[in-house]
């Protein structure tokens, strides 16, 4: 049975999918990037990188990718333009923050090599911290012994695991901790857990902390525009505020 969508069936339709925050997102993106513009060899690079990143080299590839998304070759190359110019926007309006945010953030970013051991015991876990101390058996064979996660299977050594990834308290105690120092069992949820740190992994600046900087200014920016859009069942107004 055939059906036809009117226009004006659209915006509900995407608001009842849950597809409208995208669509207000790409909306936003269009009108901050309609000031940047590339140069013919930035327009070149822009097209192998997206060719790159959506496994396109071969022209079957493209063409098949091509009638997947309905799209022409033009709206390709449009999108693969797209994409750099709003790295461009990015970067024009947030770069100069980068370095102040990563000094603010790096903890975050930080990377803990450790060893865990947890025991649903309280009274275990405690006896362990002392036969630790006593040195009657190292922390790798306490691990295998009672840990009842799957760390138990390394010995108990977890990571490398960036700090923004672990539990607020385990991430707080590891950074106090120095390399092979053992703290009292500590309760941690449902556990109660002995931590030992074995390596820290200070975060540097590189480009893909600068990528996921510049994600973060951007993604907070865009937050504020969508909310600031007007949408009805027929119309969406955009205006949008530069930063």
């Amino acid at each position: 049975m055939d059906r036809i969508y009117q226009a004006t069936h659209l915006i509900p339709m995407l608001t009842g999918y849950q597809l409208l925050p995208l669509l207000l997102k790409e909306l936003v993106i269009d009108q901050a990037i309609g000031s940047i513009s590339l140069s013919p060899e930035e327009e070149a690079v822009a097209l192998e990188q997206f060719y790159q990143q959506q496994h396109l080299q071969a022209q079957t590839q493209r063409q098949e990718w091509l009638d997947y998304h309905r799209m022409s070759s033009e709206q390709l190359t449009q999108q693969a333009h797209r994409q750099l110019k709003l790295h461009k926007f990015k970067v024009q309006h947030w770069q100069h923050q980068i370095e102040s945010d990563f000094l603010q953030q790096k903890g975050q970013f930080d990377q803990y090599l450790y060893s865990l051991i947890r025991v649903t015991n309280a009274e275990v876990a405690l006896e362990l911290y002392f036969r630790l101390q006593a040195g009657e058996q190292s922390f790798a064979e306490l691990a295998q012994q009672y840990s009842q996660g799957p760390e138990a299977q390394a010995g108990g050594l977890v990571g490398p695991v960036l700090a923004n990834a672990l539990h607020p308290t385990l991430a707080q105690l590891l950074t106090t901790l120095q390399p092979g120092q053992v703290e009292p069992p500590i309760p941690l949820g449902d556990w109660y857990v002995l931590v030992t740190l074995q390596h820290r992994i200070s975060a540097q600046l590189n480009n893909s902390l600068r990528h996921t900087l510049l994600d973060r200014r951007f993604n907070a920016w865009m937050q504020d525009q969508i909310q600031r859009l007007s949408v009805s069942d027929h119309a969406i107004s955009v205006s949008i505020q530069l930063p």
